[in-house]
């Protein structure tokens, strides 16, 4: 398989999960590979000078009513967390763990920790209520954990913020299709026509 995707992600950016449901089925028509890169966007933020929209309220107000469109395009629930921000690194280190053990249910982790947040609202600030949900999706919580704390994780999370910066990322969703770079889930059309 040749060509891929290479997708920029944080589980706290509700874009990031609208691009998630569409990302599989996009590579998989175009017979292209989905490599999952997980970041932290405030670690991206502050390298950048970046910050989040919803600092504006007017425009954090409008982004989620156009988030909600596309969530009915798209024929996927998304429902306002009142628990934001998350605080997604314990969660991004999961998902790293998961790759360098070469997991094949990581793509189901992925799955669980954004319909935890931005389908059924779930606190995951609360260690009580992301182990409740790890064990809900037939993950072991203390493997999780234990293999999230492991150095190599910290070290490829750091290569990821690294080569998105070198990149141009300046946010998430970030997907690229060779060298070129299509930032914003509302860009998935153009990563399916880079990849055909």
């Amino acid at each position: 398989m040749s060509k891929s995707v290479e997708f920029f992600f944080d589980f706290g950016s509700p874009t990031s999960y609208l691009a998630n449901t569409q990302l599989p089925s996009i590579c998989a028509r175009a017979g292209a590979q989905l490599i999952y890169r997980p970041i932290l966007l405030r670690s991206l933020f502050e390298a950048t000078g970046n910050s989040s929209p919803v600092r504006i309220p007017a425009k954090g107000r409008y982004l989620f009513n156009d988030f909600q469109r596309f969530a009915r395009r798209y024929e996927v629930p998304l429902s306002f967390n009142p628990n934001f921000p998350i605080n997604t690194l314990p969660l991004i280190r999961g998902a790293i763990a998961l790759q360098l053990r070469g997991e094949t249910r990581f793509a189901e982790y992925v799955e669980a920790m954004y319909r935890a947040i931005w389908v059924e609202a779930r606190n995951l600030n609360d260690s009580a209520v992301l182990a409740e949900t790890l064990r809900t999706n037939d993950f072991d919580p203390e493997t999780v954990q234990a293999d999230a704390s492991l150095q190599d994780v910290d070290a490829v999370l750091e290569t990821n913020i690294q080569d998105a910066v070198a990149g141009g990322v300046f946010g998430v969703p970030t997907m690229f299709v060779g060298d070129e770079m299509f930032f914003g889930q509302d860009r998935l059309d153009f990563v399916s026509e880079a990849l055909a």
